[in-house]
């Protein structure tokens, strides 16, 4: 069995992606109202790895190998412009708590790590629990009509496919780093990656014409707070955590995050944003829940027989 130290670091991992990750889109959905997409995930990414790269320098970490560099950099534009990127442009168009309903990881992760399919496949319980996690974020989706956002009907649909094909490069990348571990630390791998893609991202910022119509004196404190929160809490304090996560959990309930997030993005809406909660939503997030218990319940018995 784990030691109780072991124990309490999963649990905490798992906290943090399950509501820091949560908390984002609503995080987004405010700094949206001063930054432009691109400019706003570039500064997000370029902040955090901006930090992660002082503590390397602090703790004397080794340089990386050049090979490492690139591979990292590579995986890094996957992971963050399909992972960060694609949810911050598509905000645009549709609402924070419906944008954290779209999150497709679990079944990415079924689909293409092939290397746990025996493991995912065998178990009645994680495909059970990943269904009906599926069926609950539906029917808490099905009733965010009228509050989509403010793009068009196409654009929405835009911003939907650009959310799943995003997912899809973010499993793809994590599958990558679990199973290819680089030879630098995880700091520098993650500095790596996190800079590369705010450097893409910032180019892109200027190819498409953001900075010209951006003006520092329209920034609201809101948005810089919601800044620093997605840059220093999310990208990095959370992502280091999923990082460590998916090395010693299976992918697939690592992935069960996607459907605890919808459930915190309702409060937070409910909350903060003036968004009722019906109790048919209620009944959805109840179904949620439970499909995130049964999906680790291969875990417990596991634990159980140590």
């Amino acid at each position: 069995m784990e030691s109780s130290p072991g124990r309490i670091k999963v649990l905490l991992a798992f906290a943090a992606i399950y509501i820091i990750w949560g908390s984002t889109y609503f995080g987004v959905h405010l700094a949206l109202k001063s930054f432009p997409p691109f400019l706003l995930t570039a500064l997000r990414l370029l902040i955090a790895g901006i930090a992660l790269f002082i503590f390397c320098i602090i703790r004397k970490e080794p340089f990386p190998a050049a090979a490492d560099i690139t591979q990292n950099a590579l995986w890094g534009l996957a992971i963050f412009i399909g992972g960060v990127l694609a949810v911050v442009w598509a905000q645009q168009f549709i609402s924070s708590s419906l944008a954290s309903t779209i999150i497709t990881t679990p079944f990415w992760f079924i689909v293409l790590d092939k290397r746990q399919w025996k493991f995912y496949f065998s178990s009645k319980w994680i495909i059970s629990g990943l269904v009906m996690g599926l069926l609950g974020v539906i029917l808490l989706m099905g009733y965010k009509k009228g509050r989509a956002g403010n793009g068009s009907e196409m654009m929405q649909l835009i911003a939907i496919l650009t959310m799943v094909t995003g997912s899809c490069f973010w499993v793809v990348g994590s599958l990558f780093l679990r199973y290819h571990p680089s030879a630098t630390s995880l700091y520098v791998s993650t500095t790596i990656q996190l800079l590369s893609a705010g450097i893409v991202c910032l180019l892109l910022s200027f190819a498409t014409g953001e900075l010209s119509q951006f003006s520092i004196s329209n920034i609201h404190i809101n948005s810089i707070i919601a800044l620093l929160y997605l840059a220093i809490v999310s990208s990095l304090i959370t992502f280091l955590a999923y990082v460590w996560l998916i090395k010693v959990r299976p992918p697939a309930m690592v992935s069960t995050y996607s459907y605890i997030n919808p459930l915190v993005a309702t409060l937070l809406g409910w909350a903060f944003a003036g968004e009722n909660i019906l109790p048919i939503q209620l009944v959805a997030l109840l179904i949620i829940l439970i499909g995130v218990f049964l999906v680790n319940v291969p875990r417990y018995q596991f634990l159980k027989r140590k």
